[in-house]
């Protein structure tokens, strides 16, 4: 006999948080229509977050905004929970609906102890849906991981960046220095 995975929808997903199924204030996210518990959020990961959101906040001009840790509408058995989103200005500001793929400029994911989930199972979901840019904050190796070119087998491109100044491919005159992130 074949063992089944029950596949729950993001539809399913807003009703078990709001019938109480998963508490208030829960660390999850909808992955492949499974309900994922995220990591525990360590100081370093926090701060590399604050740190980037002033970083990229200092500099939008406009051009685009800022979302942390908001989920991402990615079809409807994925709604993850990247932890910075440089995202199109929009005239709703995404209170009718969640950003999708389009509205997306760049992805950030801190990764120190979800480095393994990020990789393999986040990384590829970015790619088939079209992601322009994702950058993986590589903390255990205290690095940045910049992949572009989004396609159904993954990134074309990655870069791996040690130290230095980086910036997105929508947006080349932003200056992002490492030294400050990584150090």
């Amino acid at each position: 006999m074949a063992t089944l995975t029950h596949r729950f929808s993001v539809t399913d997903y807003y009703r078990m948080a709001e019938s109480g199924i998963l508490p208030h204030g829960a660390r999850v996210e909808l992955i492949g229509g499974k309900v994922v518990d995220m990591s525990p959020i360590a100081p370093f990961h926090s701060g590399s977050v604050n740190e980037l959101v002033q970083s990229f906040s200092q500099n939008a001009g406009g051009r685009w905004w800022v979302s942390v840790q908001a989920p991402l509408d990615l079809g409807p058995l994925d709604l993850p929970e990247p932890d910075l989103a440089l995202l199109r200005p929009a005239a709703h500001h995404y209170k009718t609906e969640h950003p999708r793929a389009d509205d997306v400029f760049l992805l950030i994911e801190v990764s120190d102890s979800s480095l393994n989930f990020d990789l393999s199972v986040k990384l590829p979901l970015y790619a088939r849906n079209g992601i322009p840019e994702v950058w993986i904050l590589n903390v255990p190796q205290k690095r940045m991981e910049i992949y572009r070119g989004p396609g159904a087998d993954g990134y074309a491109e990655k870069v791996i960046s040690r130290s230095g100044i980086i910036s997105p491919g929508a947006f080349p005159d932003i200056a992002i220095d490492l030294d400050s992130h990584l150090g």
